[in-house]
């Protein structure tokens, strides 16, 4: 269990929020609007109404005793600026900031952030990714060059276990996993038949899972 600050609390903000308290972390959530933070109150531990920009309000809030600080704010780049800065200058372990350009990204770095975060962005390449062709079911981006992508055995694939087919060898890409009604097989070996009505989380270069499964 960990211990979040959460500034921003908008649509992303309270998605955040949320999702911290199904995975049982404890959340102190801040906006000035009340309105937002009475939203998140049956998910977060405690809250607080207040401008994170201004330096002794945030002070108050203890941020060096948070493991992380997430600053959501996405409708005014400047006070992200500022409060990002403002945590990292408090003492703040690690801050994590959101934004919507990589020149945004640049100057929250620059000011203070230790990771950035581009939800637009994330999702927006996701669902181009999911929604252009049919044989793919999810997608999850690890770096530029990386990414795992859950996708339907090829017709001539079935049948065959992977060490008939070589995969690793031939294509440069690693099956993790086999899903199948929705159970998960992660014991994967040489042997593993390739059934009809089962997907395939694949791990490797993007441009390698592209060109072999023709994305």
């Amino acid at each position: 269990m960990k211990s979040i600050l959460l500034i921003g609390l908008g649509r992303f903000g309270r998605h955040i929020a949320i999702k911290l308290d199904e995975l049982h972390h404890q959340v102190m959530a801040v906006d000035k609007e009340d309105t937002r933070v009475d939203a998140v109150l049956p998910f977060v531990t405690n809250a607080q109404i207040g401008d994170a920009t201004n330096e002794d309000f945030l002070s108050s809030l203890g941020v060096g005793n948070f493991d992380v600080c997430i600053v959501a704010i996405g409708d005014n780049f400047q006070n992200s600026l500022e409060v990002t800065s403002l945590l990292k200058e408090l003492g703040a372990r690690m801050v994590v900031s959101r934004a919507a350009r990589d020149v945004h990204a640049k100057f929250l770095l620059r000011n203070g952030a230790d990771e950035i975060v581009y939800p637009e962005r994330q999702l927006a390449d996701w669902v181009a990714i999911r929604y252009s062709a049919d044989h793919i079911f999810d997608y999850i981006e690890l770096d530029e060059e990386h990414a795992i992508f859950e996708i339907s055995i090829p017709g001539e694939w079935i049948g065959k276990t992977i060490g008939q087919l070589d995969i690793r060898k031939k294509y440069n890409i690693n099956i993790m996993a086999l899903k199948t009604n929705d159970i998960m097989n992660l014991k994967i070996s040489s042997d593993t038949q390739l059934l009809k009505d089962s997907t395939m989380l694949v791990l490797g270069e993007t441009k390698h899972i592209q060109k072999c499964f023709h994305i």
